[in-house]
């Protein structure tokens, strides 16, 4: 097997780090943690990178890289850390893009366990078919289906909570 160079990875990390942001912030709701996720899941690549065949691969790869490192970073939390009620963000270049629905999406999504979180994602952000959500988390599709459905139901508990409304989803079996 020929060995893939570091200009084919720097290539790659420069194409896919700004999706693969987004996917981690959707699951961490935060854009300084979103960035360590995927720094820490690039790493992870690297490290398989000659074993990658090609865009594809390695792009599906990495996806089930940043979905790991968010779902272990929440299970191994520091001692130190304190969680808080209410998260001041810094004004910054982000915050003026932003909109109240995605502000709201994203505090409805930090409700939702990180394994449902993780379908819904790519089911719907990422816009995976069951089978690649599948193999990117490494579980069966019946599983992702489940998952997915639970997170749907979390995610119009969260926001029935957050706005006093329902949340209507279309498109539902």
């Amino acid at each position: 097997m020929a060995r893939r160079d570091a200009g084919e990875f720097t290539s790659f990390v420069l194409g896919s780090q700004p999706g693969l942001r987004r996917t981690a912030y959707l699951m961490c709701g935060d854009w300084q943690l979103a960035s360590d996720f995927v720094q820490e899941a690039l790493i992870r690549v690297y490290r398989h990178w000659p074993r990658l065949r090609g865009e594809a691969d390695a792009r599906s790869y990495a996806r089930k890289c940043v979905v790991s490192v968010v779902i272990d970073a929440k299970r191994r939390r520091s001692s130190t850390e304190v969680p808080v009620d209410v998260v001041v963000d810094r004004p910054g270049s982000d915050e003026t893009d932003r909109s109240a629905d995605r502000e709201l999406l994203t505090r409805c999504l930090t409700q939702v366990p990180a394994r449902q979180r993780a379908c819904l994602v790519l089911r719907y952000y990422d816009d995976l078919s069951v089978s690649e959500v599948a193999a990117a988390l490494g579980i069966s599709e019946g599983t992702v289906k489940s998952q997915t459905a639970r997170g749907l139901e979390t995610l119009q508990t969260a926001f029935a909570r957050e706005t006093n409304d329902e949340l209507l989803v279309s498109g539902r079996e």
